[in-house]
């Protein structure tokens, strides 16, 4: 009889750091390879090595090009990994994007740590380098969705549409015969550039997000809420500034805003996009149209509209244009990048608001703005607040509970465990009441770096 021991190495009682390592007789493989985020207990746990051997990891198929799915690749070929990581076309794009983008701000980080003296490391190193971020690219192997790709005589898997970002999708492994269904991160049902999620038909084994496996997204007027937020701005003669991820929130913001403009229902105020990865992103969404709903003349008209920033010296002009703007920077948790800059001279003021667009991770500076804070630690030291701060939460690329229990509602079989990842422990919690409640599905909630073995 064969088996197949899968450890929870990440997003397991967490939402980021998704890890999933599953040795068979044929080979040993890994679904997503990502960095923790957030509390700071989580993100130490970066910094420990693997509890397996990574030199006898196969192949890493991932589901999408995001930190927390992607981040620690260039860790795991530092201990030891040389196989194949494979993704679809976008999704590698975004991933080197992402890399690359990282290892720099590790590096400047750790620069900047050493030479204010701010860090309790001495000296301060990077998580990683741009050269190791190199090595973990090179290894990268494209697939195209919707065909079954052998891996060895008994395993073969096959990519599979899920909105969230471009290039992203679920993944349908099939061992000896059981399919084993990995959600990655489920999308929206109604997103501005990204068409439905594709629904799985079948799972044995199925693993699925609960990142709002507790709620359900407001029904918001988002066009609405940005046309008041724009005119206020430009009545206190303020700023709005959008913490944004780089990766379709900023690529999405930039499409509703162009649309409020065309329909007259905002003015031209100067609009600012402060965000080198996105810059990158951009052009991802310009090399693979098949993946996104904007033909190629509305992508181009649409980024026309926009001052796209490229060098450092240009965010200090803009922070220093006296007229009012929306600024749109990374990153979207506050947790690095050009937004922080930004922050530290706009939000101490009253006629400054920000605007979270997205998930905020416990223990990030995203999750404290929500949470009221009065102060903000930035580069070491600390920064009154006094903006306005709001919350868009419909514009997440996450599906919330309802969409969920819709992608997973054409499963003709009943699978014989389900295991509930990448949520914080209310969410999982309720979504596995909710599980049992609709379909009486069999289902487990891993804890880190738990192992299960399944025998086929």
């Amino acid at each position: 009889m064969n088996k197949v021991k899968i450890h929870f190495l990440g997003a397991s009682g967490t939402v980021t750091g998704s890890k999933f390592y599953l040795e068979t007789p044929e080979l040993n493989l890994m679904v997503d390879c990502g960095m923790y985020q957030g509390l700071k207990e989580l993100r130490k746990l970066n910094w420990e090595p693997l509890p397996i051997d990574s030199s006898k990891i196969d192949v890493v198929l991932l589901t999408h090009g995001h930190l927390d799915h992607t981040g620690y690749l260039p860790r795991l070929v530092m201990e030891g990994f040389h196989g194949k990581i494979i993704g679809t076309p976008p999704t590698l794009a975004i991933t080197q994007i992402i890399l690359l983008d990282s290892a720099k701000i590790h590096e400047e980080e750790a620069e900047r740590a050493n030479k204010e003296g701010y860090s309790k490391h001495t000296p301060a190193k990077p998580f990683y380098t741009i050269t190791e971020a190199e090595r973990a690219i090179s290894l990268f192997s494209a697939e195209e969705k919707d065909k079954w790709i052998k891996l060895s005589e008994n395993i073969r898997f096959k990519f599979r549409y899920n909105g969230h970002i471009i290039g992203a999708t679920f993944i349908e492994l099939e061992i000896f015969g059981k399919l084993f269904v990995f959600s990655g991160d489920v999308g929206r049902e109604h997103d501005p550039l990204l068409v439905p999620p594709e629904h799985p038909k079948w799972a044995d084994y199925l693993f699925v997000e609960s990142t709002y496996g507790n709620k359900l997204h407001p029904e918001e007027d988002v066009e609405e809420i940005l046309v008041r937020l724009v005119k206020e701005t430009l009545n206190q003669r303020g700023n709005l500034i959008i913490p944004s991820f780089a990766v379709e929130r900023l690529q999405s913001l930039m499409y509703l805003l162009w649309q409020l403009f065309k329909k007259n229902r905002i003015p031209n105020i100067p609009i600012f996009i402060d965000s080198p990865m996105g810059n990158n992103v951009l052009n991802v969404f310009e090399r693979f149209p098949e993946w996104h709903k904007l033909s190629s003349k509305e992508y181009q008209a649409m980024c026309t509209h926009f001052n796209i920033i490229s060098s450092y010296a240009d965010t200090w002009k803009t922070i220093d244009d006296p007229r009012p703007k929306i600024v749109i920077a990374g990153s979207g948790m506050v947790t690095g990048g050009r937004v922080l800059t930004y922050l530290k001279q706009f939000m101490g003021r009253s006629t400054t608001t920000i605007l979270m667009v997205g998930h905020q991770a416990e223990g990030t500076r995203g999750k404290q703005l929500l949470d009221g804070a009065y102060e903000l630690k930035l580069f070491g030291k600390y920064y009154p607040i006094k903006s306005k701060i709001h919350h868009l939460e419909s514009l997440s690329g996450h599906a919330d509970q309802k969409e969920l229990l819709h992608w997973m509602k054409d499963i003709k079989n009943v699978p014989e465990e389900v295991f509930l990842i990448h949520g914080e422990p209310s969410s999982l919690d309720a979504f596995r009441v909710k599980i049992k409640d609709i379909y009486n599905w069999r289902v487990h909630i891993p804890k880190l770096n738990e192992t299960k073995e399944i025998l086929l």
